[in-house]
């Protein structure tokens, strides 16, 4: 046998963790770390892990406002290419507002059964006024900016997704002319989703950072002081994240729930670890995508819903939040309470804007409701472990609108969602998107009439 038929030997190559694996050893190390410097004490590794979650999250804060003027702007435009996307935004509308009212109405049930409030271990001492507190003035008035910098220096997403949502239908109405524009906004949204895809990799050492300092600074303690109330929040979500969602794909999309969450959990996993929905977008519009919903509805239905759609820290907890704040202040609540706290949740949900932290909705909740704001202080100290799980259900609920709509109007790719199957961030990252130029593209077509 000649040289030439001699196989060239196969170079050994260290075999990649998958991201799922590389969440979950972060998450346990974090445990472990947090409480090594809990249980002995250990100063400088309680301010590493501190100084590790922090710096995670000032990242991923760094690009939410470019990304969301420009995701939001730029999806608005995306749907001249969508037949009927006036029918799709509807119905993506429509769709969010349900599913917030079956979030909502769950967890009342569960605030209501199990009596969250009564024979906690919290204490009058812990109860604090926060500073900021959400009303429904501020809340309207808040939308509209005073200027065009304050919102990017000062992170108001709403007045951002205000000036975006002009800038985008301006630029339809603007037709051809708005060219130049477009394709600027396209490259600009495209550099800053691969500069946030860099900080997302990082996410197996924010998991260390983050759940050790939760570990470190509140121990298992204080779990055990607010353990209905933690349950309560950690069922109600997996209620709707593994109930609520799969039995929708099912009966409405009429899609298998079980390759959707194949599909979807990259996004998933990240928004837990992470606990901000915008900081997630990325993966979730790229998981969405995947899941065969044709990208110019996607690149309009994920964005929007990263700022709106969020049934965790929306609907399940202030729910059962302001059943925990009324029985623990011995106030009682009727009918026309929980039916307010049903209206704040499925109106109101903006009011969150996908950042970390659910306070801005809770405080809103409580003043519509009249309950003292004070409370919210009773909750801060466990709201880092619940809202890992709440963003998480966020998450899914942003996924799972796009793929419900696409496959009831009849534009789901099928074959695609089929194969989306167990796929890890680096599959995410090899499959970029293509350019997305400001070119004309052929429509993506409509179910037909309104069935």
């Amino acid at each position: 046998m000649s040289s030439a038929d001699t196989s060239a030997p196969t170079r050994s190559r260290i075999p990649r963790v998958p991201f799922w694996a590389q969440i979950l050893l972060g998450l346990v190390l974090g445990v472990v770390l947090g409480w090594a410097a809990r249980s002995f004490d250990v100063s400088w590794l309680g301010t590493t892990l501190d100084k590790i979650g922090e710096i995670f999250v000032q990242l991923l804060k760094l690009a939410v406002a470019p990304l969301v003027f420009f995701a939001i702007a730029i999806s608005i435009t995306n749907l001249r290419n969508v037949h009927n996307a006036a029918r799709l935004a509807t119905r993506t509308l429509l769709w969010f507002m349900a599913t917030s009212l079956i979030a909502v109405a769950i967890g009342l049930v569960i605030g209501l059964v199990t009596n969250p409030g009564s024979g906690s271990g919290a204490s009058a001492a812990d109860a604090a006024k926060p500073e900021d507190a959400g009303s429904w003035l501020d809340f309207l008035t808040g939308i509209v900016p005073t200027d065009v910098i304050t919102p990017f220096t000062e992170l108001q997403v709403l007045q951002i997704v205000f000036m975006a949502a002009v800038v985008g239908i301006a630029a339809l109405k603007l037709g051809e002319r708005a060219a130049p524009l477009l394709s600027f906004g396209q490259s600009a949204l495209e550099l800053l989703q691969k500069a946030l895809w860099w900080v997302i990799r990082l996410a197996p050492f924010g998991t260390v950072g983050l759940i050790g300092t939760a570990v470190k600074d509140y121990g298992w303690d204080l779990i055990g002081d607010y353990a209905t109330f933690t349950a309560d929040v950690y069922i109600g979500c997996a209620l709707i994240l593994f109930g609520v969602y799969p039995l929708l794909l099912a009966t409405v999309g009429k899609v298998n729930p079980i390759q959707f969450f194949r599909g979807a959990w990259p996004a998933i996993q990240l928004g837990f670890v992470s606990r901000s929905s915008v900081g997630t977008m990325p993966v979730t519009q790229k998981v969405t995508e995947r899941l065969g919903v044709p990208r110019e509805y996607a690149s309009f239905a994920v964005p929007f819903g990263s700022t709106t759609k969020m049934d965790g820290c929306a609907s399940i907890y202030p729910a059962i939040a302001a059943i925990f704040i009324a029985q623990f202040y011995g106030i009682d609540m009727g009918i026309k309470e929980y039916l307010l706290i049903v209206v704040v949740s499925v109106i109101g949900s903006a009011a969150t804007a996908g950042l970390t932290g659910a306070t801005v909705m809770l405080t809103l909740t409580l003043s519509t409701l009249g309950l003292p704001l004070e409370g919210v202080g009773l909750l801060l100290a466990i709201d880092p472990i619940l809202d890992m799980m709440r963003t998480a259900t966020n998450v899914a609920g942003q996924a799972v609108v796009p793929v419900l709509v696409s496959s009831r109007e009849k534009i789901l790719d099928v074959a695609a969602f089929r194969d989306a199957t167990s796929f890890s961030l680096d599959d995410l990252d090899a499959a970029e998107p293509p350019e997305t130029e400001a070119r004309p593209k052929e429509p993506v077509p409509s179910g037909g009439s309104a069935s």
